[in-house]
C-alpha cells in the first residue's frame, strides 16, 4: 500500500453545541462546514470531523471514531484488493465521497482505519 500520510480524524461527540467551542475557541480550529449532526474543522494541515452521536449503542463510543490516511487513487484500488484478499474486516466501502474514494476497515485490535483519496476541499463538494 502506498499510503502518503495522515488524512483526517473523526471524533464522536455527545453534543456538537457543547464540543464545538472547545475546538474553535481553545484549539483555534477553523470551522469549514456545519451540518445538523457533523462539523468539519481545519486545524493547520489537519482536518477533523466531529459527529454528534446521541446513542452509544449505535456508535463506536465517544472519542475517536476512526483515523484516516491519504492514498492516491491507483494505490487505493490496489489497497482494496489487498484488504479483501487478506480477509481484513471492511466496515464501509469502497465508496465515492465527493471527488474521492474511501474505505473503512478494522485493525486486529478493532481500531477503525480509513484510506481516503481526497482532501478537505474536495470532501466539502458533498455539501455544495
Amino acid at each position: 500500500m502506498n499510503i502518503s500520510g495522515f488524512n483526517h480524524l473523526t471524533i464522536n461527540t455527545r453534543s456538537l453545541e457543547d464540543s464545538l467551542p472547545f475546538y474553535i475557541e481553545i484549539l483555534q480550529a477553523s470551522l469549514i462546514h456545519k451540518g445538523r449532526k457533523d462539523v468539519y474543522l481545519e486545524w493547520g494541515p489537519v482536518w477533523i470531523c466531529l459527529q454528534e452521536k446521541e446513542d452509544l449503542a449505535t456508535s463506536a463510543g465517544y472519542g475517536i471514531h476512526h483515523v484516516a490516511f491519504s492514498i492516491d487513487e491507483e494505490g487505493f484500488h490496489e489497497a482494496v484488493h489487498l484488504l479483501k484478499e487478506k480477509g481484513v474486516q471492511i466496515v464501509r466501502g469502497p465508496l465515492k465521497r465527493g471527488r474521492g474514494w474511501s474505505i473503512n476497515f478494522l485493525t486486529p485490535d478493532n481500531v477503525q482505519f480509513e484510506l481516503h483519496t481526497s482532501n478537505l476541499q474536495e470532501r466539502m463538494e458533498v455539501w455544495q
